[in-house]
């Protein structure tokens, strides 16, 4: 795979080459031929709509490959499962689409803001930006490979190198809205007022990126996530606050509304072709953000607004109480696993300086892309710098769990009828000690994945059977779950900080020499760590200091794409602040 991404970059090099020599014409005349509808320069319009086509490919893909590794367990090798093409082909072209915009510009600066590559060749912010969210994307498929020859298979969303492949990904919505702007004021015809298109077409970019920010809570979608519970909620305000106020703020009135019904559309016609007749793997869902847009619509309404940044704030705090609230309602109506009433104080306290801090950041967007100028420098860094340490402590504080000493469960199964010639069981479980759980908990459920995707196979690969409570430490099942085959079937809890888990039953694994787990009638078993049977494939046969290490490399290079994108957009907003009007474009061609 690499050689042949070598040889697609080498033509692509080419023709980018034989078009800043001007030996071709036909990239620069069909990049302002698109140009042309929207009254954007080339440079603008052809990346846009190169990125649109990739970028949706790669959604496919991610929510494909989270499906198969959910339905079937890991890969036989990074080739061998059909969804990393789609991912890989749409990381390279959305690096393409950056690089393209870099390349496109012939005639002198692409606006105030470029950047000066060579002496003649100047590039646009937003271009560079958007190749170097897919550049930290792609460099993250090798990494992951070496990842997993180290580490072994950790099979979860949250592994460092799997967060650099969304992560790119998702940010790379901020460079295609930056590059917009700095479009916006490089218009082919200045005289030509921007119509409903430019307004569906960022409104859209934001429905893009709402999406992006969604992609780190796929594993609640699935109902199969790794974390604790009060993850989800903390993860859903942060991408609403900082997308739906910086798209009310750009974009006016309803946009909210409109942003959130884009991105359901798209989420909606991806699980429908993954979890469908199509593609035939686990179902997946997604939160809506209506509740979220709401509120923020009527914070708009308020005096307030006029202040940009104490506004982003405070609607950022109506998101993080309000607007969570509502969308619980969703949660408890099509999710897996609804937030109980018990987990309410320690979500507040994880949303709502989640939300502020996304509101400010949302608010300093909206600045940018509305041309109004930010604070001081100084101000405006330490804003940013202060919500990427909330997000990161908030998000600390959700990561972090314990284990009971002395834990385990009895449990008694009962034989059901089978499927396809399958085993399938209930489960009577009794707890010690027996207050274990309280009364309100997060899960105490059996779940069984990794039984293989097809209509043919229980829950197409995948059952979560939340547990019925009898009295005190004592559940039952309400529907048998598969103990055959290549299903893994394991017992969680989780409530409050407390994770666990214990195996029912579990193959044998020769690849990674992992014993079978038997499930005789009735057994005693200990809880263990849940990351010890969840991430059965992982090695935990290092150094220490080497996992750490490793980690530390990653934190450092999202770092410098946070650090990217906010160098970005200060210099578009400083520069086109400075500058006089722009009155004319640079052509493509």
């Amino acid at each position: 795979m690499t050689g042949s991404a070598g040889v697609i970059a080498l033509v692509l090099l080419w023709v980018g080459y034989l078009h800043r020599t001007r030996r071709i014409t036909w990239l620069g005349a069909l990049a302002d031929r698109v140009g042309a509808v929207v009254n954007r320069p080339g440079w603008v319009a052809l990346p846009i709509v190169m990125f649109l086509a990739t970028i949706l490919t790669a959604l496919l893909g991610f929510i494909w490959d989270v499906s198969l590794h959910v339905g079937n367990g890991r890969d036989e090798g990074p080739l061998a499962n059909p969804a990393h093409y789609f991912i890989l082909a749409g990381l390279f072209f959305l690096f393409t689409a950056g690089m393209l915009a870099m390349v496109l510009p012939l005639d002198g600066k692409p606006g105030v803001a470029a950047v000066r590559i060579t002496r003649t060749w100047y590039a646009p912010v937003g271009g560079i930006l958007i190749a170097g969210a897919g550049l930290y994307a792609l460099i993250g498929f090798p990494l992951d490979d070496i990842w997993h020859r180290l580490f072994g298979q950790d099979v979860t969303l949250w592994g460092p190198t799997h967060l650099m492949l969304i992560g790119g990904a998702g940010l790379s919505l901020v460079g295609v809205l930056l590059l917009e702007f700095e479009g916006g004021r490089n218009r082919p015809d200045p005289e030509r007022p921007d119509g409903w298109l430019i307004w569906l077409m960022r409104t859209f970019a934001f429905g893009g990126l709402i999406i992006g920010l969604s992609v780190f809570q796929v594993e609640f979608d699935f109902g199969v996530e790794q974390f604790r519970l009060v993850l989800q909620p903390m993860l859903i305000v942060a991408a609403a606050t900082v997308t739906l106020v910086a798209a009310r703020a750009t974009l006016g009135a309803f946009s909210t509304l409109v942003v959130v019904a884009f991105a359901a559309v798209v989420r909606g016609v991806v699980a429908f072709l993954v979890g469908g007749p199509i593609i035939d793997a686990p179902r997946n869902v997604f939160p809506l953000y209506l509740g979220a847009a709401v509120v923020v619509e009527l914070m708009a309404l308020l005096p307030l607004a006029k202040r940009p940044i104490w506004w982003g704030a405070l609607a950022g705090f109506a998101v993080a109480t309000v607007g969570i609230w509502l969308e619980s309602l969703w949660v408890s109506a099509v999710f897996v696993d609804p937030w109980p009433t018990a987990m309410w104080p320690e979500l507040l306290a994880m949303t709502i300086p989640t939300g502020v801090a996304g509101g400010v950041v949302g608010a300093l967007f909206g600045l940018v892309l509305r041309g109004e100028p930010l604070p001081r420098p100084p101000v405006r860094r330490a804003l940013v710098v202060a919500a990427v340490a909330i997000v990161a402590a908030t998000a600390t504080n959700g990561l972090i769990s314990r284990v009971p000493d002395d834990a385990t469960a009895t449990v008694t199964l009962r034989d059901a009828e089978p499927v396809d010639g399958g085993r399938m069981v209930t489960a009577d479980v009794r707890f010690t000690p027996a207050d274990l759980v309280g009364e309100d908990p997060e899960w105490v459920q059996i779940l069984a994945w990794q039984g293989g995707v097809g209509s043919d196979s229980p829950g197409r690969g995948l059952v979560v059977d939340q547990l019925r409570r009898i009295g005190e430490g004592h559940y039952e099942s309400t529907e048998p779950v598969p103990a055959h085959g290549s299903w893994k079937t394991v017992l969680r809890v989780q409530d409050g900080r407390m994770q666990t888990a214990l195996p029912i039953f579990m193959p044998e694994d020769a690849g990674i020499g992992a014993a079978a787990v038997a499930a005789p009638p009735e057994f005693t078993r200990e809880f263990v760590a849940e990351i010890t049977v969840l991430q059965r494939e992982r090695s935990f046969d290092h150094p220490a200091w080497l996992f750490g290490a490793a980690s530390l490399l990653v934190l450092v290079c999202s770092l410098i794409l946070i650090g990217a994108l906010s160098w970005g957009a200060a210099r578009i907003n400083d520069r086109y602040l400075t500058a006089a009007p722009q009155t004319s474009s640079v052509s493509g061609g």
